[in-house]
């Protein structure tokens, strides 16, 4: 899901007064929005501090939604499942206002009349606005289409993201589909913007867009990825009004979406990937250090700097390699490592034939993972997963595989996307570690079990930390000798092979950003210490090329959570709890690095204390 960065504006507009004509373009119950942030701290004295916080998390979390229908659909929010987001110059001036709208909400309330677990509420918000504020100068937004993502691999999945029960669900798609040339050409006036002022994507980066875009333009607009949902409408809706449905979408695609998602193609391969920047580091582009050093602090939640994150790279691959090392002898092979991961790329017993039984084949390694779960859980949630294909049209510049959130308040699991592109660049050595990362024990119960927490505010359910989150699915990987994976040597390797990857990125992401590495010395460096195939290397380098800063909060968040749990294992000795450790991790939301290491300190301190006195 991309999501444009907003543009800064002045503080001064904090409290001035708005002239209607300014937000003119704005969605008026947006803007409606807006003005009741910048009224509360008149609210002063009406009720406790307590309940004050409460009414501003409600209207904070109303205007997030509200500036972002995709987003409210994506976590099960219906009511908006009628409405693109707008990415008018308005829209987004009053988008970044907001920011300094409800930093001064917020500071209206006394924080010391406030619980604790209020307090800590109080400073993850106050944290994350002066974090956009921070970020103001930096217009992300001027780059809102690359080979990850972009409005027209956005539409596809927010459509296939959106309810399937009523007749309702599918006339909220067509207003969608409607309102698609609107946003083409938003995202052309801010792709010329960008052009025009130096900020785009590397031009290497870009060649597959145009492909994607053709993937989408099928002459028969029910073969079209776009309206894939509309071919599968469920039986409880009359014959006649599926047709109808059916009917009125190839209509709107032919007359509007098709054309608009054309003229945005030939705006991309006539004018924009032409005039794209041909170098490829952050710091090559207007304030591009301080912009890259930003995206750095934001990913990790820490103040590391790019040099500081690019030595402990160094460190972790020099120790993951000498296990690797270790591995291939103890399997009795004479060659030397590079020879042992040319083995592994191009062995064809480590490759599937067909796609269908490569999805059988992570399939049936989720189902042998869940019943072991009890292992290192005290609690589980509710909420299914399933494992499925990327989409074909989005395949060749995808990653290996991807989590999409679920939703228990949409009645949508969460999904394990799988890559089947390129089968050879997909060994099933590396399968087992992929699907601890992303489904279980990794992405999907760290997220299911934040949204049935009832005691975290709506927003905080869905507030996302990378270096916690991420962390917490590379530490997953590791977690899979405990669930009877691993077994294989080769799977073993693999599992070695991701845990290496990511402490590579440390070292290339880095490196292409702040140190001055070219492309291709980012892909021999790490086809000299990984086993990964070569369209797999160049996929994740260009995707780190275009995401500065993303790459580095995995390793990070996951060294902080070992850290941890060696600690408290030390603290507590043989009553160290491995489920209520890992229950204790995800009991109370996402947090900062520095946040969760409090969490976990304070419930050690606690367990101590509950200890005293009892038999040994």
């Amino acid at each position: 899901m991309n999501r444009a960065v907003l543009l800064a504006i002045s503080v001064l507009l904090l409290t001035a007064a708005i002239p209607p004509a300014v937000f003119a373009a704005v969605p008026p119950d947006l803007l409606a929005a807006s003005r009741q942030i910048d009224q509360f701290p008149s609210s002063k004295g009406q009720g406790s501090e307590s309940e004050r916080l409460q009414r501003f998390f409600d209207l904070h979390w109303r205007t997030r939604l509200l500036g972002s229908p995709e987003y409210s659909t994506y976590i099960g929010h219906s009511e908006l499942d009628d409405r693109l987001g707008d990415a008018s110059p308005e829209t987004i001036a009053l988008g970044r206002r907001l920011s300094h709208q409800e930093l001064a909400a917020l500071d209206s309330i006394d924080r010391s009349r406030l619980m604790p677990a209020e307090q800590l509420n109080y400073d993850l918000l106050h944290w994350r606005l002066e974090q956009a504020i921070e970020g103001d100068k930096f217009p992300s937004e001027l780059m809102p289409v690359n080979q990850l993502g972009g409005v027209h691999q956005d539409v596809v999945d927010l459509l296939a993201a959106m309810p399937v029960r009523t007749v309702k669900d599918y006339e909220n798609r067509l207003a969608r589909l409607r309102q698609v040339s609107r946003l083409v050409d938003q995202t052309m006036a801010l792709l010329d913007q960008g052009l025009k002022a130096g900020i785009t994507p590397p031009r290497v980066t870009l060649r597959d867009v145009p492909a994607q875009f053709e993937s989408l333009l099928t002459d028969d607009p029910a073969k079209s990825p776009v309206l894939e949902t509309f071919q599968q409408i469920p039986d409880g809706i009359p014959a006649a009004g599926r047709e109808r449905l059916r009917r009125e979408a190839a209509q709107i695609f032919q007359s509007q979406v098709a054309p608009a998602l054309r003229k945005l193609h030939d705006y991309l391969v006539r004018t924009y990937i032409l005039g794209a920047r041909q170098t490829i580091a952050m710091s090559d582009l207007p304030d591009g250090r301080a912009w890259y050093a930003y995206e750095v602090k934001n990913a990790t939640t820490t103040d590391l700097t790019p040099e500081q994150i690019h030595q402990i790279g160094l460190a972790e691959v020099k120790r993951i390699r000498q296990e690797m090392d270790a591995l291939i002898a103890a399997t009795g092979f004479k060659g030397s490592f590079q020879e042992f991961c040319q083995f592994l790329r191009t062995d064809p017993r480590f490759f599937w034939d067909k796609p269908e039984d490569m999805l059988r084949g992570y399939r049936d390694i989720a189902k042998r993972i869940d019943p072991e779960l009890v292992k290192l859980f005290g609690k589980l949630p509710r909420l299914p997963y399933g494992v499925t294909e990327v989409p074909a049209s989005a395949a060749r510049s995808q990653t290996t595989g991807y989590y999409a959130n679920g939703s228990l308040a949409a009645g949508r699991p969460g999904w394990f996307n799988v890559n089947t592109y390129d089968l050879r660049s997909r060994p099933k050595w590396e399968m087992e570690a992929l699907t601890s990362h992303e489904a279980v024990p990794g992405h999907h119960i760290m997220y299911a079990l934040i949204e049935e927490q009832g005691e975290l505010p709506d927003w905080r359910k869905w507030d996302v930390y990378p270096a916690m989150s991420e962390g917490w699915a590379l530490y997953a990987e590791s977690l899979g000798s405990d669930l009877g994976l691993y077994e294989d040597p080769y799977s073993k390797f693999g599992q070695l092979t991701y845990e290496m990857w990511r402490a590579l990125r440390l070292v290339v992401d880095t490196g292409l950003h702040a140190k001055g590495w070219t492309r291709q010395q980012a892909i021999d460096y790490c086809k000299a210490n990984s086993a990964r195939t070569d369209h797999d290397i160049e996929v994740e380098i260009d995707r780190y090329i275009v995401w500065p800063g993303g790459a580095v909060c995995y390793k990070i968040g996951e060294l902080k959570i070992k850290e941890l749990r060696a600690w408290a294992r030390k603290e507590l000795g043989p009553r160290f709890d491995l489920r209520a450790f890992h229950d204790q991790l995800l009991g109370h939301g996402q947090l900062p690095l520095a946040l969760l290491e409090k969490s976990v300190k304070a419930w050690v301190a606690e367990r101590k204390e509950s200890q005293k006195g009892s038999p040994r």
